[in-house]
């Protein structure tokens, strides 16, 4: 959920600061830049201080054994101090990705990876910490990430001539911002609830099997996911620039293109998941029981992958012409729509696998429905004269 609201600023930055770009107008970019940094500092200072005052309440909805709770209530209240790093790294990496420099959050962020998995085990393990070491490492790569973009910004990129971290807030800017970030914010903190309900619907239909299955395999889509992440922030920063330029065929001939990059990619997963599930899920968890289930899970997702980088990449589609409502509208609506399935299709008989098929169709309607929607308009938001035959 941090991660969701996190995103504010980061498709703030990335659309507001790429828009300026490609309209010229550096000092806009520097503005915008400055302002989405001051808004993820105040964002991330109010909802840590509410997930450290309300860990106990939050934790306890999952109904987990009592020194399972305490454990997971000292590692939320010691993660939560950290979450100022998170938001601030955030709106850098939008900052970085809005001026077509991908690369250097890309190398900074897995640099934070690193450190934490050497520092996992060094804490848990070596330090006898348990799982307050796991939040403590957790803690200072966090730290560190941040930390490093401070040092690159300050000392090594002069990134759009150098602006301040921290400004006034002013209102064109941040209207402009919360606009355009909290659509976003909105759609992926929701989704974070439906996952909660499907996690606990997961957990009575199939016990730890079924809450497992669920959470590893949403992990193991992630492959998807992030690869379709990735390709739709680099096409958000390169529409938004174009965009703003007035250069409406280098925006539709990078549509194109993405659009085949994703699908062939998508198709492969398709066909991982669905032919070889079983062997995928089994890398990870090698327990008989547990890798059979997690290849039905991947089986019937599978069927899916496709229609979901279909719309993670029209989403940066939108996000690159200004307009996050839309992505935003259909991600919830379809989103909410998995809870009443779920119910229905368990109701129905099909077990735990209803919850599956919920999730599976909901994201084909995602993809296909964003697609349409985007065809529909894009003459008019795009400014694409109509061709008139006589």
């Amino acid at each position: 959920m941090s991660g969701s609201i996190s995103l504010l600023n980061k498709v703030g930055s990335e659309v507001s600061v790429g828009q300026s770009i490609g309209a010229q107008s550096q000092e806009d970019a520097r503005n915008f830049a400055s302002h989405n940094i001051t808004i993820a500092l105040v964002i991330s200072v109010c909802w840590g201080a509410l997930l450290f005052v309300f860990a106990e309440p939050i934790i306890r909805i999952y109904e987990l054994e009592e020194h399972i709770t305490a454990n997971a209530v000292q590692y939320l209240r010691i993660v939560s101090t950290g979450l100022p790093f998170v938001f601030l790294s955030a709106a850098f990496t939008g900052i970085y990705n809005a001026a077509g420099r991908s690369k250097v959050p890309f190398f900074i962020s897995g640099t934070g990876l690193i450190l934490n998995i050497i520092l996992d085990p060094l804490f848990i393990f070596g330090f006898r910490l348990g799982t307050n070491g796991a939040a403590y490492a957790t803690w200072i790569a966090e730290a560190s990430v941040f930390l490093i973009f401070v040092y690159q910004l300050r000392h090594r990129d002069a990134l759009l001539g150098g602006f301040p971290f921290f400004t006034r807030l002013k209102k064109k800017y941040t209207r402009r911002i919360l606009k355009l970030g909290l659509p976003v914010a909105t759609l992926n903190t929701l989704f974070a609830f439906v996952n909660m309900f499907l996690c606990r619907t997961a957990s009575e239909q199939g016990g730890h099997i079924g809450l497992m299955t669920f959470t590893t395999g949403g992990q193991i889509e992630a492959i998807t996911w992030n690869t379709s992440q990735g390709f739709s922030t680099a096409l958000s920063a390169f529409i938004a620039q174009n965009y703003a330029a007035g250069r409406i065929e280098r925006v539709l001939r990078a549509w194109h293109t993405t659009l085949w990059m994703t699908g062939i990619f998508g198709t492969f997963c398709t066909l991982l998941f669905v032919f070889f599930g079983n062997e995928v899920f089994s890398i990870f968890v090698p327990e008989q029981a547990a890798y059979e289930a997690g290849g039905v899970f991947l089986r019937i997702d599978g069927y899916s992958q496709l229609f979901m980088m279909l719309e993670i990449t029209m989403q940066g589609v939108f996000y690159g012409i200004g307009r996050t409502i839309p992505p935003a509208v259909i991600s919830i609506v379809c989103n909410y729509m998995r809870i009443p399935l779920a119910i229905l299709f368990v109701r129905m008989g099909m077990g735990v696998e209803g919850i599956w098929w919920a999730v599976c169709v909901t994201t084909v309607a995602k993809g296909l429905i964003l697609l349409s929607w985007f065809v529909i308009i894009k003459k008019k938001c795009l400014g694409i004269p109509t061709v008139v035959k006589e």
